[in-house]
């Protein structure tokens, strides 16, 4: 379901599309970097696709497959997560090697063995409650988000409730807002958090520190709301 505010002026002045990518996962990372990465600010640039992938056929005596490898570009430490089916995805940075991420696989072997059984054991909603849910999204998001539009004085040309698997929520060029339907199980101010992220994109098409200071104005509390995605957005998925 789409809801769309009659008679929005185009948002051209924008380029590109900015996604939440706050995590579905929990994840693990080396306390230390590899020796030629130089320190880079965490909200002053946004993360680049990773550059390769190396997927790993599972085998009976590997006990970690299915396992892939990422490089990436922008990532300043080994980093592992168990992905929604179990995969374990591992983050190599810049100036690391495959060698450094098996090592740091093998050190994590206990975590790994956790997440995936907690995976295994954490209940899921009924598809009728799935149901019931999307249609409440539907209703409550669009209305809320041209609420909080209206309080800061901006135009919000169109907004889609989606089923997206890795986004909280995106915003595009010329105003259209993408939310996923899983905000109606948050809390309501980590909901309204996502919500100001999106809108805020709409003065700052990127996450820079001048992004960044736009939220907090708007959103006080939004790195204690941040910590409660970290938290409990895995439990969403």
């Amino acid at each position: 379901m789409v809801a769309s505010p009659a008679d929005f002026p185009a948002l051209s002045r924008y380029s590109g599309l900015v996604q939440l990518a706050l995590p579905f996962a929990p994840t693990i990372e080396s306390s230390l970097a590899p020796t030629r990465v130089s320190p880079i600010a965490p909200t002053t640039v946004r993360p680049l696709a990773p550059t390769s992938v190396s997927p790993i056929t599972p085998t009976p005596e590997d006990p970690l497959a299915p396992v892939y490898f990422v490089r990436h570009r922008r990532a300043r430490r080994y980093l592992l997560r168990v992905e929604h089916d179990g995969r374990l995805r591992v983050t190599i940075p810049r100036g690391g090697s495959r060698r450094e991420a098996d090592a740091f696989v093998a050190r994590h072997l206990d975590w790994v063995a956790r997440e995936r059984a907690r995976l295994q054991t954490r209940s899921q909603l009924s598809f009728e409650e799935r149901h019931t849910l999307r249609q409440r999204a539907r209703i409550e998001l669009p209305a809320r988000l041209l609420e909080l539009a209206a309080l800061h004085e901006l135009t919000v040309t169109r907004v889609s409730v989606r089923n997206q698997r890795t986004r909280w929520g995106s915003c595009g060029r010329d105003g259209h807002i993408s939310l996923n339907w899983r905000l109606v199980l948050m809390p309501m101010a980590v909901r309204d958090y996502v919500l100001v992220h999106e809108l805020m994109h709409l003065r700052r098409l990127d996450h820079s520190r001048a992004y960044w200071r736009l939220v907090a104005a708007a959103c006080p509390g939004y790195r204690e709301a941040r910590q409660w995605l970290r938290t409990n957005g895995p439990s969403l998925r």
